[in-house]
């Protein structure tokens, strides 16, 4: 067996048939579970649950009681805040089994979800929207969306580096940090290459 090219704290547990990319770092008393995908330079904090076949891209930030459940999927630069949580089943008794039935969810690249925010299954969270802290999302959001509440309606957009985005008349906005430029068209956001 090759060695291992990331860390885990001697605490964390780490099943069986996991890939984990290099530079990666699980942190205390996590547990990620079988046939998990995580990708290079991800930091998985500490009391974190990683169940079977998660996937998560390059450079996701896991912060501490974070649960991350069954069908979803990350994809690169996204990050999850502390205690937030996905669910997998839409109506889940004790007594019935359920787990062929797991919905899947998509965080697309570079969205941030709150802590304590709950991301109900089979809602996917676009590119570089923003899930406000508390947050219980139940339905799709747009990409650059910036969502709050319970249940989370959305109150604005967001740029790339995490500012609100206010548009003039026509349409326009300009990031107060990158400078980047944004159009506002047909109720979709979009960064001008």
């Amino acid at each position: 067996m090759p060695d291992k090219n990331y860390f885990s704290h001697e605490t964390a547990v780490i099943d069986e048939g996991c890939e984990i990319g290099a530079g990666t770092k699980i942190w205390h008393f996590s547990h990620i579970m079988p046939r998990c995908i995580i990708g290079e330079n991800c930091n998985v904090g500490q009391n974190v649950v990683i169940s079977p076949e998660v996937v998560l891209g390059k450079n996701v930030k896991v912060q501490n009681n974070v649960s991350i459940y069954t069908g979803v999927i990350c994809e690169d630069d996204v990050f999850l805040g502390p205690s937030m949580v996905f669910t997998n089943v839409i109506n889940p008794r004790s007594a019935v089994n359920r787990k062929n039935e797991y919905a899947k969810t998509v965080v697309k690249k570079g969205a941030s979800i709150g802590a304590n925010a709950t991301i109900v299954c089979g809602h996917d969270i676009g590119q570089f929207a923003f899930i406000g802290a508390g947050a219980v999302v139940t339905k799709n959001v747009p990409d650059y969306a910036l969502v709050m509440g319970n249940p989370a309606k959305q109150t604005g957009w967001m740029s790339e580096y995490g500012h609100k985005l206010s548009f003039d008349k026509n349409g326009e906005a300009c990031c107060a940090e990158s400078h980047e430029k944004y159009i506002l068209k047909d109720g979709k956001v979009s960064k001008v290459k």
